[in-house]
């Protein structure tokens, strides 16, 4: 049964993983998603899952390909740095084609950087989340509804594709508390014909690999896995558009960038600025059908981040660089204003003749 709860971003995403049949959990203690694996430390015994606080990050991601190969429905947690000691091992899960659910409560960076909210591993988690040809779905919430919500679906996801699903949020997210309605639990998952369990001598084994001695036995599985990612690319962009039907500006933010934005959009409105919010929910696909589709009405977007400016780059190939795109951003750990934000929207408007 679902239920209305007052949680942290946080603990809605593991309560929410847990609903979702999540079993296993492997982790390591790290500012600014500690409370998640503390959630799952107290919850996991009591539903006869297994939690286990790893010796160390490569460990952490190692264990949840063991329980993934097995057909079990796993996640890990970290926040930046530690997600960098992962990629090795996410990219050995998506050479293997096995599923599983992996969330980064971004910190400032890089380096060990600071502890607070930040948005710099968007590059990392859409560009190189690890070595070798493959992609990661990339779920970007802005509220703890978003996050309970997101978390539920990227197990469903992974299964489907059988693929890592990343979670991408940040400490702010993280961090807050709002009112959330979990979702109900699952009582049936699918079937794993491919898991490397008992098979009672009747069928061949299977194998969880990721190592091809014959090059072109690799470019063949590249070109099957490349298959799907198209799919996905079909059929799972994301985005949620605000004021957007007479918009002659739009703002682009994504997480917790986009709240901040949301407010910005609407004092502009109010001194009279024809100005819309497109906000990508997923980042891996870029929703760039929707964000194409606002061209011939729009004047100049605005990438709003933070960070140095990693998703404009996005934002222009979707626009297929037919209209002006600038950007504001805060990084390091610095969260950007409303006030902030609407000051670059009129710098935009102004910028572009209006």
């Amino acid at each position: 049964m679902s239920e209305k709860v007052l949680m942290k971003g946080n603990e809605a995403l593991a309560a929410s993983a847990v609903r979702a049949g999540c079993r296993f959990f492997f982790g390591y203690p790290i500012t600014p998603q500690t409370e998640l694996a503390a959630y799952m430390s107290k919850k996991m015994p009591k539903i006869g899952g297994t939690f286990l606080q790893a010796e160390s990050e490569v460990s952490a991601i190692n264990m949840v390909y063991g329980a993934a190969a097995a057909g079990a429905r796993a996640m890990t947690s970290s926040s930046s740095p530690g997600i960098s000691l992962k990629s090795e091992g996410i990219s050995y899960m998506a050479g293997a084609d096995l599923p599983g659910v992996i969330i980064n409560v971004e910190r400032g960076g890089p380096g060990l950087g600071s502890i607070q909210p930040s948005q710099q591993d968007y590059w990392q988690a859409t560009r190189a989340m690890g070595h070798g040809d493959f992609h990661l779905l990339v779920y970007a919430p802005s509220t703890v509804q978003e996050m309970a919500d997101y978390v539920y679906l990227a197990f469903d996801k992974a299964d489907e594709y059988r693929t890592p699903v990343m979670l991408l949020a940040d400490g702010l997210l993280g961090q807050m508390m709002e009112p959330v309605v979990l979702p109900e639990a699952k009582t049936s998952l699918p079937d794993k014909p491919w898991a490397t369990v008992g098979h009672k001598n009747k069928r061949p084994h299977n194998i969880a690999n990721s190592l091809y001695l014959e090059a072109e036995a690799l470019e063949d599985t590249l070109i099957e896995r490349y298959r799907r990612y198209g799919v996905i690319k079909a059929t799972e962009q994301r985005s949620e558009g605000f004021m957007l039907d007479d918009a002659e500006f739009i703002v682009v933010a994504f997480g917790a960038s986009a709240r901040i934005a949301r407010t910005a959009v609407v004092r502009a409105r109010e001194k009279g600025i024809k100005v819309g919010l497109l906000r990508p929910i997923t980042l891996w696909p870029f929703p760039a059908d929707a964000l194409q589709a606002t061209v011939p009405t729009t004047r100049a977007y605005l990438s709003v981040e933070m960070n140095m400016g990693q998703m404009i780059d996005d934002v222009r190939l979707a626009v297929n660089c037919q209209r002006p795109v600038e950007f504001f951003g805060r990084s390091g750990g610095v969260i950007p204003t409303p006030g902030e934000v609407l000051e670059a929207i009129e710098n935009l408007t102004t910028k572009a003749g209006a």
